[in-house]
């Protein structure tokens, strides 16, 4: 499935058209909340990240440490306009709280999309990289292979992810020729909590819910599709996604998120954003540089062996 987006966004979030198998046995019900410790990693993070000893404002407010952090990196950054590497002082799009609730978006028609999908049929471009990462396919490890009989707990067999295998695609894209899209300051419900700086995003890595039947399961925003990037009236507001080529197609998910919620070719699912403390444990927890989880534990860990 290719993206077409206004001026020259590239080609993103390609989908396919094949059946998918692999149906769990497992299911989660909707609600729960995170354990308190990482409630408690996040609050540590946020505080520690603006008040210690990277930008010497010892003392000093997180609004202070931010607005010292914004004007360094605009001075000294001359990286490319997607950037979206590890946010300073705590501004991961993850760990940015934005208003709290959030509805949902109801009978989306959900297609299947994978990091390292080749071309073919209404996927004219391969998926080696994303919107946001031009390495996707070497940061992940490799080929997320979509074959049942490939995978294991819901990851390839033949390597362990570097990112969380449970991962989406949503049709807006928030930077555009290396700066921030003009409506994304009024449309991103988090955007005043999350920006860092023009360019970088800040939809990466945020967590979203997905329900399929009585089956919910919790991925992370990595790229742009299906078939647009700049469908933030639906993304983000009260439209239904566009007509297209796949049935009019809102969301791509990942063949972990299929396999979790036993998604056929083109399945209806409702889907939401949701904070990360919202976000219950589960095998969405437990792979990749990237994951919010994984991040809070090397964080406890460290300061643990600090002690």
């Amino acid at each position: 499935m290719c993206v077409f987006a206004a001026g020259s966004e590239r080609v993103a979030a390609q989908s396919h058209d094949d059946s998918s198998t692999g149906f769990p046995n497992q299911a989660m019900k909707p609600g729960g909340d995170a354990p308190l410790e990482i409630i408690g990693e996040l609050t540590h993070h946020l505080k520690s990240r603006a008040r210690h000893h990277r930008f010497g404002y010892h003392g000093t407010s997180v609004h202070k440490g931010n607005r010292y952090a914004r004007h360094h990196l605009q001075r000294r950054s001359h990286g490319p306009g997607y950037v979206a590497g590890p946010s300073f002082v705590g501004r991961d799009p993850a760990l940015s709280e934005g208003p709290g609730r959030y509805p949902w978006r109801l009978g989306i028609i959900t297609t299947i999309f994978w990091i390292g999908e080749r071309p073919r049929g209404n996927n004219p471009v391969p998926n080696a990289r994303s919107s946001w990462d031009k390495y996707w396919y070497y940061n992940y490890g490799g080929y997320d292979t979509p074959d049942p009989g490939s995978r294991r707990n819901f990851i390839p067999i033949n390597f362990v992810p570097r990112q969380n295998p449970f991962y989406v695609a949503l049709p807006y894209n928030d930077v555009e020729h290396g700066h921030t899209k003009y409506e994304a300051r009024e449309a991103i419900p988090w955007f005043k909590q999350a920006f860092v700086r023009d360019g970088q995003t800040v939809l990466k890595n945020r967590w979203i819910e997905v329900r399929h039947g009585n089956r919910v399961c919790y991925a992370q925003w990595e790229d742009c599709g299906p078939f647009r990037t700049d469908h933030w009236r639906y993304v983000f507001g009260n439209e239904r996604p566009r007509p297209n080529l796949n049935q009019g197609a809102g969301l791509d998910v990942s063949p972990a998120v299929r396999d979790y919620l036993g998604l056929g070719i083109k399945d209806p699912c409702d889907w939401k954003f949701v904070e990360f403390r919202e976000v219950p444990p589960g095998p969405w927890a437990m792979y990749g540089d990237n994951n919010t989880f994984v991040v809070l534990r090397h964080k406890s860990n460290e300061r643990f062996a600090a002690k």
